[in-house]
Parts: structure tokens; C-alpha cells; sequence
């Protein structure tokens, strides 16, 4: 195969990524107050790694986040940097700054606060207002919306796109 083939068999899964890209996450969301609660905790002072085990539930403002077991890092602060979520599977669902949702699921969730990326990793399956995505791994820039998949290790190692067609626009009555 030339790379200018490649070039031309990689635009349409380029161009199906776009357009099931979501919206940005609700960025009045990271302003609300946290609430967490598990069976288990296990929190040490300062900086480093916090655990929560069995039925963890983590909401603030829209987001909502559900797993098996969560490790939290943290600076000297307390200023949490890094959440990595494991389930079977872990979910995590959030209203987007376009009115929709995204809904996710995952057996690993690794949310790096600082970069506002979030990395899904193991039977991924990602859920919005245009489509739905599933692969191995899927990236999700928090920032842009921007998703990026690859077909991983799990499953058939391909990602999937089920892309709903663009709904028109409501007709003006005067």
C-alpha cells in the first residue's frame, strides 16, 4: 500500500471522528463541591495517594462517576491532581456545555486533572448526543471535546463509531 492510499483510506476515519467528537465537558462543573463516599477509605495527609473501595460514588455538579475502586492523588495542598478509576465496569457520565451528555464506561478511568484528560482503557464504550464510540482505548480531551481511539488489546482491536445522523434545525414560526 503507497502512503498515498493510506492518506485517502484515512480520511473517512478522520472525518467519522469529527464528527462524533462531543461537545466540551460543563466547565461550571469543576466549580461545585465534590461529594464522595465508598465502603472503604484509606486517606493519608498530605501529598500522595488516597484509596476508595467497594460501590465508590463520586458526584460535583452534573458529573457523576461510579467504580469499584478509585485512587486519588494529591500535592502537599490536598489540590487532587489524578483519579484512576477501576470497575467492572467503572462509568463516568457528564452534561456537556451543548445541553447533552456524555456517558461512559470502562474497566479502567484515568483522569488526569491536570492535562484535562481522561483515558479510558478496556471495553470502552462512550455515549453522546451524536453517536457512540467504542474501542480499546479512547482518550477524551475535556478541553476540546476531542476523541481519540484506538482498538487496544480487548475485543477484535477495532474502534467502532455508530454515528446518528444531524437532527435540522427547528423551523422558525413567526
Amino acid at each position: 500500500m503507497t502512503p498515498s492510499s493510506m492518506r485517502c483510506r484515512s480520511l473517512p476515519v478522520l472525518l467519522l471522528l469529527l464528527a462524533c467528537a462531543p461537545a466540551a465537558a460543563l466547565k461550571s462543573d469543576r466549580e461545585k463541591p465534590m461529594d464522595v463516599n465508598a465502603d472503604r477509605s484509606e486517606f493519608g495527609l498530605g501529598e500522595g495517594q488516597s484509596v476508595l473501595s467497594g460501590s465508590v460514588r463520586i458526584t460535583q455538579g452534573t458529573t457523576e462517576v461510579a467504580a469499584d475502586r478509585a485512587v486519588i492523588h494529591q500535592t502537599k495542598a490536598g489540590d487532587i491532581t489524578r483519579a484512576v478509576l477501576d470497575g467492572k465496569p467503572a462509568m463516568l457520565a457528564q452534561d456537556l456545555d451543548d445541553g447533552g451528555r456524555l456517558d461512559a464506561r470502562a474497566l479502567n478511568i484515568d483522569y488526569d486533572i491536570k492535562s484535562e484528560r481522561v483515558v479510558f482503557s478496556g471495553d470502552v464504550v462512550i455515549t453522546q448526543p451524536r453517536g457512540e464510540m467504542r474501542a480499546g482505548r479512547i482518550t477524551y480531551d475535556l478541553t476540546t471535546g476531542k476523541l481519540t481511539g484506538d482498538g487496544g488489546e480487548a475485543g477484535d482491536g477495532r474502534v467502532k463509531l455508530h454515528i446518528l445522523p444531524q437532527q435540522p434545525a427547528p423551523a422558525k414560526t413567526d
